[in-house]
């Protein structure tokens, strides 16, 4: 059998890297190791097993950065280019895991394909001893190139668990656990007999996005304000003087605003949009109810930083507040 064509792209981060010996776990970073980032070709001639997977076709155009709204829309723009491609059956997409979940829910909301579309990274870099590093990227391949994993939106494959870019998030600093689904877990497997998916992803994605990224031309500015006690509320009107255009509230509780409600009500009456989220890591943010404020989103159970996300490319499509709202329900 043909087996199937997995383009292999990066960016900055942790998974390709090389430390100064195998007990470097921290500053495998090329300004402090003195070793550069291992490219593709590299990884795989490290791990030839891969080869054994799937064909790699190499990206030779990264690695690319990710790290801004900027940098972020062009990474959007080449993965959807790359995903209509007819010689890639697959994308694996390496970058750090420290915004790896925002890359992945970005790509899940505007790269139109139902090809699967794997976004992995690592803990640990490429030579440390007991690194995840090279089963994390052995997995990707691996759900890449298994047809049950097309038409599923954005994965992501790290300590062997399937989770949809939508419910995954970082949930420890070094730890090679980190990522986890919180609220709905993970979708499946990386076993090592056979690729396992036991849940399907209900909430629209890729193939069936409403949006357009490759019409897009810059994102609006979103900031996330983050409530706490002793909270200075003039931060929101700063943010929205520096250029804002929405912004998210890591909400306290179930998504309440604490000292930014009176600031908000000024705020939204000029036009700015306002979603709230919850800082606590789980649950949904009611659209109704005590903490409620008219004419804000409700994030649904979006973290902070996926509404951010939400909403920066819902705003390049529209500012009406009803259909925020309608985009954070379905998507």
């Amino acid at each position: 059998m043909t087996r199937p064509r997995i383009l292999l792209s990066q960016g900055p981060g942790t998974l390709p890297g090389q430390g100064k010996d195998r007990l470097d776990y921290t500053s495998y970073n090329v300004r402090l190791s003195g070793k550069p980032p291992l490219n593709g070709r590299q990884m795989v001639a490290a791990l030839p097993e891969i080869n054994d997977i799937a064909d790699i076709v190499y990206d030779d155009e990264g690695p690319h950065p990710q790290g801004t709204h900027d940098e972020i829309l062009k990474l959007a723009q080449f993965m959807d280019r790359a995903a209509a491609r007819d010689d890639i059956d697959g994308i694996v997409w390496v970058q750090g895991t420290n915004t790896l979940e925002e890359t992945a829910y970005f790509l899940h909301l505007t790269v139109r394909t139902r090809k699967p579309v794997v976004v992995v990274g690592a803990q640990r870099p490429f030579t440390a001893l007991s690194t995840d590093a090279h089963l994390n990227l052995l997995n990707a391949v691996r759900v890449a190139a298994c047809p049950d994993a097309a038409g599923m939106g954005v994965l992501t494959v790290t300590n062997s668990e399937i989770i949809s870019a939508r419910d995954v998030t970082k949930t420890s600093t070094y730890q090679v656990q980190t990522f986890r689904g919180r609220d709905l877990g993970v979708l499946g497997y990386a076993d090592p007999d056979r690729i396992v998916i036991y849940h399907a992803v209900r909430r629209r994605h890729t193939f069936d996005t409403e949006f357009d990224i490759q019409s897009v031309e810059r994102l609006p500015m979103v900031e996330v304000i983050y409530p706490h006690t002793g909270s200075n509320a003039g931060l929101a009107r700063a943010a929205v003087d520096l250029g804002a255009k929405g912004l998210v509230f890591a909400g306290v509780g179930a998504g309440a605003l604490g000292a930014f409600v009176e600031p908000v009500k000024t705020l939204v009456a000029e036009g700015i949009t306002v979603v709230r989220s919850a800082r606590v890591g789980e649950g949904r943010v009611l659209v109704g109810g005590n903490n409620h404020e008219e004419n804000t989103i409700a994030a649904d159970n979006l973290n902070p930083q996926k509404a951010a996300v939400l909403l920066a490319i819902a705003l390049a499509h529209t500012s009406d507040t009803t259909a925020l709202q309608r985009i954070f329900d379905e998507y």
